[in-house]
């Protein structure tokens, strides 16, 4: 398929192994050098439920995007767009946006809706599509390898009057449970969704599978079984104030993966859902410790932490002294019906 423009003929094919250098050449400084897809990009092509394709012109790789179908087949996540910069500004990721939604219709016809994720402002044009339908506070700090043991005596410093007694990594099984209860869902996820890794997905059985494979490290705690809060906090949670704390705290931790900002630095995604800001320091804490057994020896880690703006103080709060990354300060999730 091609799409004449005012510069060249735009070419779509899809993406291969063999195509990897050149997409990484027109990737340079995404994301502050924090890129996902370096890591990424050899998996996505292995993984049936995902397209990628390539934007061409003139034989050169000038643009890239894909789309994971999740929701039983009925939803498109897209991402991980990309436009070489000497191309930037003329029309191609319009271009191959579009070339992605004429695909949907034409091949994945069960499709009903497409979503996306945006770190904050999103143009007007896009905002006439799409609905900004969950958000998410965004705090991340980069702490060097030689830092490791001596920032989690910090944060352990911080939260040493907290009770972790019902803080629990669940296994396959309880991640099955806490997808059949909808009382959980109603009462933790904004708008029914699980964001996990920048990618948003409901909680029908169909992503359940996809979401083990991933190897995520599923925290979670009951409110009403903790003996650790405060007073005034349980009250709070009891009271029917509509500031009330959600009943509950879940964090999904990705594995730590390698990005492009130095050697040895690999990124570890948090992913946090509830507003109790007792839970959410101990499960950044509990999150940390895991991801950092992880690390290869010597290795370094940029923590992102996504969670309910309500908690933006206190997490910065909790990571205040080290050294902060900034990427962006919030996360939206965009959908369209189709």
């Amino acid at each position: 398929m091609s799409n004449e423009t005012s510069f060249s003929q735009i070419n779509f094919v899809a993406a291969t192994a063999e195509d990897y250098e050149e997409v990484m050449s027109i990737s340079g400084g995404i994301y502050n050098g924090m890129d996902y897809l370096p890591f990424k990009y050899h998996a996505w092509l292995k993984d049936p439920q995902r397209r990628t394709y390539l934007a061409k012109c003139e034989g050169k790789v000038v643009g890239f995007e894909s789309f994971i179908l999740v929701d039983d087949g009925t939803t498109a996540v897209v991402e991980g767009l990309r436009v070489a910069p000497w191309m930037r500004g003329r029309g191609v990721a319009g271009l191959i946006q579009k070339f992605c939604l004429d695909t949907l219709q034409s091949n994945h016809p069960k499709v009903k809706r497409v979503r996306l994720t945006r770190a904050e402002d999103p143009p007007a044009s896009m905002l006439m599509k799409y609905k900004v339908i969950s958000s998410k506070a965004l705090v991340s700090v980069l702490i060097a390898a030689e830092k490791l043991d001596t920032t989690i005596k910090l944060l352990e410093s911080r939260v040493n009057n907290l009770d972790i007694s019902n803080l629990s990594v669940l296994g396959a099984e309880e991640i099955l449970r806490f997808f059949e209860e909808s009382k959980s869902r109603e009462d933790l996820l904004p708008g029914g969704l699980i964001i996990q890794d920048c990618r948003p997905f409901s909680m029908h059985k169909s992503n359940l599978n996809f979401l083990l494979k991933q190897k995520i490290v599923w925290i979670y705690s009951h409110l009403g079984d903790s003996s650790g809060l405060t007073d005034s906090s349980k009250a709070k949670a009891t009271s029917g104030d509509s500031h009330a704390y959600l009943e509950g705290f879940l964090s999904l931790g990705t594995p730590p993966f390698p990005v492009p900002l130095a050697e040895g630095i690999y990124r570890l995604d948090i992913d946090m859902f509830g507003n109790d800001p007792f839970y959410a320091k101990i499960h950044v804490l509990e999150q940390l410790k895991i991801g950092v057994r992880a690390l290869p020896a010597g290795g370094g880690v940029a923590c992102f932490l996504y969670a309910d703006e309500s908690l933006r103080t206190e997490l910065g709060q909790l990571c205040e002294g080290l050294t902060p990354f900034y990427v962006a300060k919030e996360q939206l999730i965009l959908e369209m019906e189709i």
